[in-house]
């Protein structure tokens, strides 16, 4: 790697740290190259992207990021997992790591937060972003139902009375 590739490598690694909410540092060591496209696949799917880089090169780029923490993690073969969804990068990471043992957790930063393999995995346990206004939504629209209901319930009452005295006077 010549030395324009590396500056646009921190660049690049730099400006991913600056802009995401999360990451998730992890060792990859012994996974196939089957597996480890699985993961991608997996992350993509799910809005998260996975890079490999230098570990020189991705301390280099944390300094002056909000996970710059994370930079103590950066040893041996590890890939950095991201998303701009708090949840999807460690939620897929985690659920990877449960079916493949050579994926090794190592920890990861949410914002200025640095956190532990049990921080990574609590973070996975939690509902995505999309679930999460899904469920919000919802909660909004039951009231609004429910006037709803409320509102002509009053008048099917009404029209059933009078249909009860029409049919009682036709009787």
């Amino acid at each position: 790697m010549d030395k324009a590739a590396k500056s646009d490598a921190v660049a690049t690694l730099n400006d991913v740290f600056s802009k995401t909410s999360v990451v998730v540092v992890a060792h990859y060591a012994g996974l196939t190259v089957a597996q480890f496209q699985k993961l991608r696949r997996e992350m993509k799917a799910n809005g998260a992207t996975v890079k490999v880089a230098k570990n020189r090169l991705a301390k280099i780029a944390l300094e002056g990021t909000d996970v710059a923490s994370i930079s103590k993690l950066l040893t041996g073969p590890t890939l950095i997992a991201y998303s701009s969804d708090p949840v999807a990068a460690p939620k897929v990471a985690t659920a990877f790591a449960k079916e493949n043992d050579k994926l090794v957790i190592l920890g990861g930063a949410m914002g200025k937060t640095a956190l532990n393999p049990d921080g990574v995995k609590a973070l996975a346990t939690m509902p995505s972003l999309d679930e999460l206004r899904a469920k919000l939504l919802g909660l909004l629209q039951a009231p609004a139902t429910k006037i709803a209901q409320l509102s002509t319930a009053p008048a099917a009452k009404l029209a059933r009375v009078f249909q009860a005295y029409a049919d009682k006077d036709a009787a």
